[in-house]
């Protein structure tokens, strides 16, 4: 495990490093994924299928493109009762989370008599990306699809590959929980097109959501325009600032359970105690030890681990601010007072008994969150994504003669002289006209 000072002549590249580690795309990652779009946005059904066959090895029609509701009950059938139990459960605090994020409208009138307002409308159709290759992910299906509901989005529909043509029964039950209408067998570059355009079976959708892999973000990349997203996903991260009061074994475990996601995870703590980064390192060589995941969590760990000795918590927090994390963990005495000073991060866990963990599954906050530092300007994904804002504006004629003349002005200022007509055809006539 690497433990640096963060005064080393070094630091400053190997911070930078870390903070770029996802990169930008290639462009040939972008001309491929470019161009199953383009096909998929001519042809429709038949480039899916031909996508299907090829990256995912096996054949769909237009009869067996969407999971039928046999199918959905007979992967259903399939959930162990504990399984079924802790989703409802994650399903209920989340809910409970989310319906504080519920948003109204608002109307003024000033002393003028104007009216002004503002309508808040649900999307009408969203499109839910759930992993279904190496990983499949329930929680974060959970994650998108309820705040759309209760955002009152018309339509739910979920995109999510399929191994042997089987729909994962977990995946069958977080979507029967969050009341998903609609699945379809599909996944990578082409689901997104798919979702983004509409095809013969697919309707298109006016928001998607959900992580997926560099495919599946180039893809959100490429058809953002034609559709909202929610965001483009990075490799996961988490940054824990720890005093003298952490404990060792609890920030090895935790910066473990970041690494295991995959090779490209981040897991950095910051500390300005060397003997407790000493400890930390010793931990996570024990544990790491137990793990399933080794090969995956060593890679992780080799090239995006790292212990960083800072001056004071002050450096340790400037530098947190700076990489605007994912997750971040504050393992000190007084975590609230820390958080104070936090501008950029996803998701803050506070104290030694809130572990990311507890994020991504039970605790209720939604756990899709802006990755690689785009937590400087974006938010964890919420009820108000699936929302839309629409102005309305009334004026009396009383009104609107008060502000004809300034709209004139302002109009001919720009050089738009049909715009100030338009205000000046309705303009009491003077009166030797």
């Amino acid at each position: 495990m690497k433990i640096i000072r963060a005064d080393a002549t070094e630091f400053r590249d190997f911070f930078q490093g870390l903070r770029r580690r996802g990169g930008a795309f290639t462009p040939e990652l972008l001309a491929n994924v470019a161009q199953i779009i383009h096909d998929v946005s001519v042809r429709g059904d038949e480039a899916l299928f031909h996508y299907t066959k090829k990256f995912d090895g096996h054949d769909l029609t237009a009869a067996t493109l969407e999971v039928t509701d046999a199918e959905r009950k007979e992967a259903l059938a399939k959930v162990k009762t504990q399984d079924r139990d802790v989703i409802r459960l994650a399903a209920q605090r989340i809910e409970k989370y989310h319906r504080h994020q519920i948003a109204s409208g608002y109307s003024i009138v000033d002393e003028d008599g104007v009216e002004l307002g503002q309508r808040i409308l649900p999307l009408q159709r969203a499109g839910i990306y759930a992993p279904g290759g190496k990983a499949f992910y329930p929680s974060t299906l959970l994650m998108a699809a309820i705040p759309a509901r209760i955002a009152g989005v018309q339509e739910i529909i979920l995109a999510s590959p399929v191994k042997d043509g089987q729909l994962n029964p977990l995946i069958a039950a977080a979507a029967d929980v969050a009341r998903v209408d609609r699945i379809f067998k599909i996944g990578g570059a082409q689901a997104i097109a798919a979702l983004a355009y509409g095809t013969q079976t697919i309707p298109r959708v006016d928001k998607i959501v959900g992580p997926g892999n560099a495919y599946v973000a180039a893809a959100k990349k490429l058809v953002f325009g034609q559709v909202a997203i929610d965001m483009i996903a990075g490799p996961s991260e988490v940054v824990i600032i720890a005093d003298q009061t952490a404990n060792p074994a609890y920030a090895a475990a935790d910066m473990l359970a970041q690494a295991e996601h995959d090779e490209m995870a981040a897991a950095v703590l910051f500390t300005p105690y060397p003997d407790l980064a000493c400890r930390v390192a010793g931990e996570i060589e024990k544990q790491l030890q137990k793990l399933p995941k080794k090969g995956i969590i060593e890679k992780s760990l080799a090239q995006y681990g790292a212990i960083i000795i800072t001056s004071d918590i002050g450096q340790a927090v400037e530098l947190t601010n700076l990489f605007a994390p994912e997750h971040l963990e504050l393992m000190v005495e007084n975590p609230k007072d820390i958080l104070e000073q936090i501008r950029n991060a996803g998701s803050v866990f506070l104290g030694s008994y809130t572990p990311e963990a507890l994020g991504d599954y039970i605790a209720g906050a939604n756990h899709i969150l802006p990755t690689e530092g785009t937590a400087r300007f974006s938010s964890p994904l919420g009820v108000y994504d699936f929302y839309k804002r629409m102005s309305v504006l009334s004026f009396s004629q009383t009104a609107f003669e008060k502000l004809s003349g300034p709209t004139q002005h302002f109009a001919q200022m720009e050089g738009l002289e049909a715009h100030a007509n338009s205000v000046r055809v309705r303009s009491t006539p003077d009166k030797d006209e």
